[in-house]
């Protein structure tokens, strides 16, 4: 991560602290805290904790006195300074002044070590960075002890400054983590559990505890689960009084994070940031990559809305797909293209078992992207006309209509009510039909 210029030794600062320090908070960030973030931030909290003592006699300090503190570059403070926001103990206040900017640190309390344990997401986070005997020694020990305006805060969140692993593109469901304690949720929106559990007669509000909403956000940060891995996870931990239980559930949001990430551990690590020099990605120009970059970036959600002219899913449909994609395992762009491929061969109907068929097949090809399954459908095609046109293709259904869908064609428009003039009907086949010749070519390049 560049640093350079985003703190200058002549900016000063002004702590405070928020709320009353636990009596064992010490042992807090001794034991829980600073296996989690280091030494160097632990040292930056308790300097500033101590050093707003003396500004009653000094006033604001500069960043170059807190340098001579620690005995630590300038860059190393501002790292630690993130982890600090990060984690939670520190917001972080800018002012702009005449002639250099100033800061508000205002500290955080830090967790009592009985209150740690309460975290999930601090309590797992611990557990992954010490080993087992260690931090069930931890817990069986503390268990027992149990100014500024929102509008110039900049306190870095936990999601802008760590990861807990090499996320793998087109993981799915991407959600922000909040610190603040007004919001302290990640944004995310709730409905399709709730639809989940309507559909299978669970009592939503008995699931969907603020507790459990927590729980649940936390877990799918820490594990990146997909929408699908977070409904499979709450299935299996609940009870048979249709309670969330939360060690079944933490438990199973892991073992479904190792099937998917076999070679991934959970440690926190700073997000790496690209380099200012590296030049931006290229706008695809074609419409072979404008289309293959669409079905890579929607949900199968969206494409079958869009395919359905802006209508809204049903939930037959998102079952099939559902169940397709998990027994399948199939990636989302990949889907995507097989939902595409299955209506136009199925007259616009989304046929279960033909689904079934292809995605057997295509999940034992080891399809990934959406352009490797364009380029598998096309010879899949091909080899079905050649068979046609040698006699060996038994004709018993029409040949498909292949149409481009709205949010290909007209992606910033509003949707347009579709069309019956089979003149239009006719120019989308031809339209469509000329994209996949230039894939087709641009393969065989």
């Amino acid at each position: 991560m560049d640093v350079i210029g985003k703190l200058l030794p002549i900016e000063g600062y002004h702590v405070f602290l928020k709320g009353e320090l636990p009596v064992d908070y010490a042992k807090s960030l001794t034991h829980l805290y600073q296996p989690l973030i280091g030494i160097e931030a632990v040292m930056l909290y308790q300097t500033l904790l101590h050093d707003r003592e003396l500004q009653q006699e000094t006033g604001n300090q500069t960043h170059h006195t807190l340098m001579n503190y620690m005995n630590v570059p300038l860059d190393t403070i501002y790292r630690a300074r993130l982890k600090l926001e990060g984690i939670g103990l520190l917001k972080t206040f800018k002012q702009s002044l005449d002639e250099h900017d100033s800061y508000v640190y205002e500290l955080q309390c830090p967790f009592a070590p009985s209150a740690f344990f309460k975290d999930e997401m601090l309590e797992q986070l611990l557990y992954h960075h010490i080993d087992n005997d260690k931090f069930q020694m931890l817990k069986r020990t503390y268990q027992q002890d149990e100014i500024m305006t929102k509008e110039n805060n900049v306190t870095a969140s936990f999601h802008d400054v760590f990861q807990t692993f090499q996320p793998v593109p087109g993981s799915g469901v991407i959600v922000e983590y909040s610190n603040d304690e007004a919001q302290n949720r990640v944004e995310m929106d709730f409905s399709w559990i709730e639809q989940m559990l309507q559909r299978k007669m669970i009592p939503v509000k008995k699931v969907l505890t603020p507790d459990n909403k927590k729980l649940i956000t936390q877990m799918m940060v820490l594990y990146d689960l997909t929408g699908l891995d977070t409904e499979k996870a709450i299935l299996w931990a609940l009870t048979d009084e249709n309670l969330l239980h939360h060690n079944e559930f933490k438990q199973a949001c892991h073992d479904l994070f190792k099937s998917r990430h076999r070679k991934s551990t959970i440690k926190l690590t700073e997000k790496e940031k690209p380099s200012e020099d590296v030049k931006p990605e290229k706008k695809p120009q074609s419409r072979q990559e404008q289309f293959i970059t669409e079905l890579e970036r929607m949900s199968p959600r969206q494409l079958l809305e869009d395919l359905s002219n802006g209508g809204q899913a049903s939930g037959q449909d998102m079952k099939v797909i559902r169940d397709i994609m998990t027994t399948q395992g199939l990636p989302s762009p990949v889907m995507n293209v097989l939902i595409h491929y299955v209506l136009l061969q199925t007259n616009m109907k989304l046929s279960k078992a033909y689904m079934e068929k292809i995605a057997s097949h295509w999940s034992r090809a080891n399809l990934k992207t959406a352009r490797e399954a364009m380029a598998f459908a096309k010879k899949e095609q091909e080899f079905v006309q050649k068979n046609k046109t040698s006699g060996k293709y038994n004709k018993r259904t029409n040949p498909s209509r292949e149409v481009v869908p709205d949010w290909f064609k007209e992606r910033k428009k509003k949707p347009q009510q579709p069309s019956r003039n089979n003149q239009e009907y006719e120019q989308n086949n031809d339209e469509f039909a000329a994209l996949l010749k230039e894939f087709s070519n641009g393969n065989q390049k």
